[in-house]
């Protein structure tokens, strides 16, 4: 079809004619048995997408790719019936594929880009290992994890804390150096500190970034309702679901 024959559809849906371009397409509808299969067949198609493109900007972005096929049969302008069967055939495929893709979206998986929110550090001075705790700080903060590692190891040999350790493991975690993450976060999960809950949920985010999808569900479903980031538990048992 041309660009012309697609917006009388379109507009007709919309009630966007005028009273005499309405009567005037209704009359063509019943004259033409050929246009008026086409325009069946098109309705139907719009009725699918209804629920999927409700936002005004993406039905319109959904018109204007429309148009863009339509045009490229604009040379059979001259017909009063246009075949609008090959190019609604190549306009449905595109809109399935975009629908498929649309389904695939909503129905993926979590990524672990959306949940690893982790709290800055601030950490308090301890006498000599003053200056590697605030570059570790600052580098951490600054998500210069690259950074941040080596200075955390200068640290945990002196003085092998919680807190440290803990942080140690976010910066392994988030550099992709999962199995090391793991072990430091289940030496925290297998402690008291109050860094056990978070060291749990560290474990489940790195579970999550390996796609290990069931085995982080396991995990979170131990971490307690007290847990003072609970929220991003539940959202995140959610969306494994």
């Amino acid at each position: 079809m041309n660009e012309e024959n697609y917006i009388l559809f379109d507009q007709y849906l919309q009630n966007e004619l005028t009273a005499i371009e309405k009567e005037n397409f209704e009359k063509l509808l019943q004259e033409d048995q050929e246009v008026a299969s086409n325009f069946e067949i098109y309705k139907d198609v719009q009725a699918q997408l209804e629920n999927k493109f409700t936002l005004e900007e993406e039905r319109n972005a959904f018109t204007e790719n429309l148009k863009a096929i339509a045009q490229q049969n604009s040379n059979l302008k001259d017909k009063k019936v246009i075949n609008f069967k090959p190019v609604f055939y190549l306009v449905a495929a595109s809109v399935l594929l975009l629908v498929g893709l649309f389904l695939f979206d909503a129905n993926s998986k979590p990524n672990f880009e959306d949940f690893n929110q982790f709290d800055e550090a601030h950490f308090i001075e301890r006498g000599e290992q003053s200056d590697y705790l605030k570059q570790a700080e600052d580098a951490f903060n600054a998500k210069n994890y690259v950074e941040a590692i080596p200075l955390f190891e200068l640290i945990l040999n002196e003085n092998k804390t919680a807190e440290i350790q803990y942080y140690y493991g976010v910066s392994l975690l988030e550099n992709n150096k999962i199995k090391e993450a793991e072990v430091a976060f289940l030496a925290l999960q297998s402690g008291n500190s109050i860094y056990k809950n978070k060291a749990t949920y560290g474990l489940a985010l790195a579970k999550l970034k390996q796609e290990e999808y069931k085995s982080c569900k396991e995990i979170l479903l131990t971490i307690p309702s007290d847990y003072e980031n609970y929220d991003a538990v539940q959202k995140l048992l959610k969306e494994l679901n």
